[in-house]
């Protein structure tokens, strides 16, 4: 193996706090079969080419270092009633699953296994179902709030628990298909990034946070916007990896906080927000529409998906 000199690199918006980690040229020799496993995964849009495969499947294998979640499991499902009367959201059943259970699975099959649940709404049956996570091979901890406090306030009352840096915020009522390392990855790779937001698209915006892109950082964060022509389809998904400044900027006073009012607009005007969009399915399940929705669609298996498995496998 032979390394050459080289220089970082930048992000596609061309700001200089956005500098990439240093990268090596290098020269390696490897087998016909395995070369062939490689370019297998250049689809020219994910990966670009052999080095661009290499170093995709290196971050996979070597894994990342966040290792704590929150989840943000403590609102009261107000617009999903009437079943949210007597059953919390994140136990709404979907194929036999509740929705919180396909988010901690999410989260351990990347590695990630301390977790923080913030609680509130019938609290009672969220801790009888899944006790201390062992039985779905994670450690969680709640975290108990008399009266829900908004996104933010609710972050805010994990910030004793959390020591590691970065960490992944998921709200506790979506159904997501993101692969959380490429997420983590580009995350890590973007140092100017206090926060990178996980970004879908949908029809209608009005619901969501609408996000508007400069490269990859958020140039606009508007909350539940009134959806025209010129409103961005882009929206927030739900779920954030954040390094531990983030709660320098959330405010210790008052009891209801929001991350999509209060905090990413702050972000935003500091240039420290970025944007990873993706295209796995995403429900954010709120109403009995999108329920319902969900019940029909989620978990299908999506074709001519990047294979990086059989790939791994080939190595």
């Amino acid at each position: 193996m032979h390394r050459n000199t080289s220089t970082p690199s930048a992000t596609s918006d061309g700001s200089n706090a956005s500098i990439m980690p240093r990268r090596r040229r290098i020269t390696i020799t490897i087998r016909d079969d395995l070369l062939a496993s490689l370019d297998r995964l250049v689809d020219h849009e994910k990966i670009r080419n052999r080095s661009h495969a290499v170093e995709y499947l290196l971050h996979r294998s070597l894994g990342h270092d966040t290792r704590q979640a929150v989840i943000l499991a403590s609102g009261a499902g107000v617009a999903l009633r009437p079943p949210t009367y007597e059953i919390p959201k994140p136990l709404i059943p979907v194929r036999g699953r509740p929705i919180l259970e396909y988010i901690i699975h999410l989260l351990q099959s990347h590695g990630i296994r301390d977790i923080a649940i913030t609680v509130s709404h019938l609290k009672e049956q969220i801790i009888k179902h899944f006790g201390d996570g062992s039985r779905l091979g994670v450690h969680i901890t709640y975290v108990h709030e008399s009266a829900p406090s908004g996104t933010g306030g609710a972050l805010r009352a994990t910030e004793p628990l959390l020591t590691s840096s970065p960490f992944l915020v998921v709200y506790g009522d979506i159904l997501i298909d993101l692969d959380l390392t490429d997420f983590l990855r580009s995350h890590h790779e973007t140092p100017a990034a206090l926060a990178t937001i996980a970004l879908t698209s949908a029809a209608d915006p009005s619901a969501f946070g609408s996000v508007k892109l400069r490269g990859t950082r958020v140039a606009e964060f508007s909350e539940k916007p009134k959806a025209t022509p010129a409103t961005s389809r882009l929206v927030f998904a739900g779920v954030a990896a954040c390094n531990r400044e983030l709660f320098t900027r959330i405010s210790k006073k008052g009891r209801r906080l929001s991350l999509e009012r209060d905090v990413f607009p702050k972000l935003v005007t500091e240039q420290r927000l970025y944007g990873f969009p993706f295209e796995g399915q995403w429900f954010d399940v709120s109403t009995p529409e999108v329920y319902e929705r969900a019940l029909h669609l989620w978990n299908r298996k999506k074709k001519n998906a990047l294979d990086v498995s059989s790939a791994l496998r080939g190595f």
